[in-house]
């Protein structure tokens, strides 16, 4: 899941309309449709303050959770 898909699901969790969110941040409601479409990526300080809004990491934001297949490898023991 990207940082978009992200933020779609933690803000529609969360009640909030993109309007609402983007008053939260002190941006306009176009620049989270953009991060929400990936079309943009929010500046640190908005990240940092997204984790505070919806009680996740800064990590579980920004990291995509996915295991490509054939990536992992196992030690030879």
């Amino acid at each position: 899941m990207n940082l978009g898909e992200k933020i779609i699901e933690l803000r529609k969790k969360e009640g909030y309309s993109q309007e609402e969110l983007a008053s939260l941040l002190d941006v306009s409601r176009q620049s989270v449709s953009k991060w929400e479409l990936n079309a943009s990526t929010p500046d640190l300080d908005k990240i940092v303050r997204l984790s505070e809004i919806f009680h996740v990491s800064i990590d579980s934001l920004l990291q995509e959770d996915r295991i490509e297949p054939g990536v992992l490898q196992f030690a030879k023991t």
